[in-house]
């Protein structure tokens, strides 16, 4: 009989399954990851706590207080790093020659999520850190400044494509802590830009995942999980 691992999930909302309702154009929860295959196939209980609009600070927070509660888990995955890289947006349309930096400038992003990563290796809890899914900066674009002064955006961007090395930035960060503190990696980002085409794995947005794209974090999980655990069924 196999002991079922217990794993925690901290991140944003690409880990909660947020979606884009076609219906009525908001966000909504869709989440079509397939947690229970992972759980069943490698016999994991595996308890999502991933919040909307979570960066990495609130995500140490919310970790912190985890930890308060005695965890019987043996490892958290956490998904973080496309919300620290986003700005203010709005400030950035009014003033677009003004200082404006990320929610969580990088080194204040890699030192917290260095400190996470340490303290739960020292509660001999193993941390799994994920790449980010890229984005389509143009639907980005579309969606995100449609009510802002999109000249002024990009002034300050310079091109369209800023965005996104600006997230691939990010993410490739999280590689580099990831090799530095000796944490497991999840490769989300290689599972979509192995396919031709993305625009069918993400939502209006250009950022949330579509079902498709959940399918496509499911079997990057897969794959890791098949070389961490084996396969368990």
């Amino acid at each position: 009989m196999n002991i079922r691992q217990k794993i925690e999930v901290f991140g944003d909302s690409i880990l909660k399954g947020i979606q884009i309702n076609p219906d009525n154009n908001r966000y909504h929860v869709d989440n079509n990851i397939d947690v229970g295959l992972l759980e069943s196939r490698f016999s994991l209980e595996i308890v999502n706590r991933a919040k909307f609009g979570c960066t990495i600070t609130k995500g140490e927070q919310l970790v912190n207080k985890y930890l308060e509660e005695s965890p019987t888990c043996t490892a958290i995955i956490m998904d973080f790093g496309g919300n620290d890289c986003d700005y203010k947006w709005a400030e950035v349309s009014e003033n677009p020659d003004g200082d404006h930096e990320p929610h969580t400038p990088i080194q204040k992003f890699i030192r917290i999520y260095t400190k996470i990563i340490h303290t739960l290796q020292e509660r001999a809890i193993q941390p799994i850190l994920t790449t980010l899914p890229p984005l389509d900066p143009h639907r980005f674009f579309d969606w995100f400044y449609k009510d802002l002064n999109k000249e002024n955006i990009l002034r300050f961007l310079g091109n369209i494509n800023a965005i996104y090395r600006a997230q691939e930035y990010y993410s490739r960060t999280v590689e580099s802590i990831a090799k530095a503190t000796g944490a497991m990696l999840v490769d989300l980002r290689g599972a979509f830009l192995k396919e031709r085409r993305i625009e069918k794995f993400l939502c209006l947005d250009g950022i949330h995942p579509t079902t498709e794209g959940q399918q496509l974090i499911t079997n990057a999980f897969i794959n890791f999980a098949e070389n961490v655990y084996g396969n368990a069924e």
